[in-house]
């Protein structure tokens, strides 16, 4: 596996065609590995990238203290048949004068964690749009863990007409539902005992749904569980269409669970499709 760190060592490491790219913030877990799974499966050559954006963490957000390990990660990556790693500095993907930012309006990016975090998907935007300007996939992979994301970044390169195909990979749990994080390193081992209340809240609003319930009763149930852990703290739970993200009154097919909230020390997301 070839590790380059400048744009210009990666753009020579490149193939000209059939690249299958993931990019990561790192601190690499079986999620990730998941997503370079199905790329080597996908395509002749693979390159994955790792870089904490910078413009994606708001004040106050954990930018600083973001875990970190590349050695760690670069062993999982070659293990797993890698062919590229780009893992460059914030100053080579953000050269001095840098002053472009990439953003996707409407509701599709205001809504949910764009307005519990006001200005993240701008960064998630300009970090993507410039990664598939120096990578230029075929295909890139993104995990449905952040679904919302998954869809700003799909609407991006529709929008900009980026020749890429972007696919979303199912999200990899723990045996009691909790959504893998690099984040849940955080957990003490007291909060990690209670972490899975989101998939239990959402687990009872496709519950829910599936007996014949309506939106309101599986809102009502979710909401039930997540009140049974009152150190967590919702940011919302909410049914929404799959395409447009907005919530529901009634069902649509594949109508989308979406909870997000703190615990002490980290806050934490995950969705669920809820209706068949």
């Amino acid at each position: 596996m070839d590790v380059v760190r400048t744009v210009a060592d990666l753009r020579a490491a490149l193939p000209q065609k059939g690249v299958g790219f993931v990019p990561t913030m790192g601190y690499l877990h079986r999620g990730h590995l998941a997503l370079v799974a199905r790329a080597r499966q996908e395509n002749p050559f693979v390159a994955v990238s790792i870089f904490v954006n910078p413009l994606q963490f708001g004040p106050g957000e954990d930018y600083h203290r973001y875990p970190r390990d590349l050695d760690r990660d670069r062993a999982l990556l070659e293990e797993a048949g890698v062919d590229l790693l780009f893992a460059p500095s914030v100053e080579e993907m953000y050269p001095a004068g840098f002053s472009t930012r990439v953003s996707v309006e409407g509701p599709l990016a205001a809504l949910w964690e764009g307005a519990v975090r006001p200005g993240h998907f701008q960064g998630v935007a300009t970090v993507v749009a410039r990664l598939f300007l120096l990578v230029a996939p075929t295909r890139a992979y993104f995990g449905e863990k952040d679904y919302q994301q998954l869809l700003v970044i799909r609407k991006m390169a529709r929008d900009l007409g980026f020749p890429v195909e972007v696919l979303g990979v199912p999200t990899v749990r723990e045996a009691d539902g909790l959504a893998l994080s690099s984040r849940n390193v955080y957990l003490s081992p007291e909060t990690r005992a209670k972490a899975n209340v989101l998939y239990r809240a959402l687990s009872a609003m496709r519950e829910a749904a599936l007996g014949g319930g309506s939106v309101a009763e599986a809102l009502r149930a979710g909401e039930g569980v997540l009140w049974e852990v009152p150190e967590f703290q919702k940011d919302y739970l909410a049914l929404v269409h799959p395409e447009t993200l907005l919530p529901l009154s009634d069902w649509v097919p594949g109508a989308r669970g979406l909870v997000a909230g703190r615990f002490p020390g980290v806050r934490l997301i995950d969705n669920l499709e809820v209706h068949p």
